[in-house]
């Protein structure tokens, strides 16, 4: 199974009620990237991988989930108008900004 699927697996199953609880709030939001981030990092992933994970998961929740608060409103239009690069850009910044949480 590879990255993009395993990303995938584990976005799907969250359950409503810890997905809301993760997207209500920003800064709960940012502590569950930390939390990956700091996961895939014990793993060994290194910072180009997790920045593709990160892309993963902005695709998802660009393309299934709607913005809770205007942090998260941000991010979307920023992935939309974003080109692949600058889209990739993003994710390295989302992975930066979890370290930091």
């Amino acid at each position: 199974m590879g990255m993009k699927d395993e990303v995938q697996k584990e976005l799907n199953q969250l359950d409503a009620e810890k997905k809301d609880d993760i997207l209500e709030n920003f800064n709960r939001f940012k502590q569950y990237l930390s939390e990956k981030v700091s996961k895939g990092e014990s793993l060994g992933l290194s910072e180009e991988q997790l920045a593709k994970t990160a892309e993963i998961a902005a695709n998802y929740l660009a393309e299934n989930e709607e913005p809770r608060n205007r942090e998260q409103h941000l991010l979307k239009e920023l992935w939309k108008v974003g080109n692949k690069e600058e889209q990739h850009m993003l994710a390295h910044m989302l992975v930066k900004l979890a370290r930091d949480a």
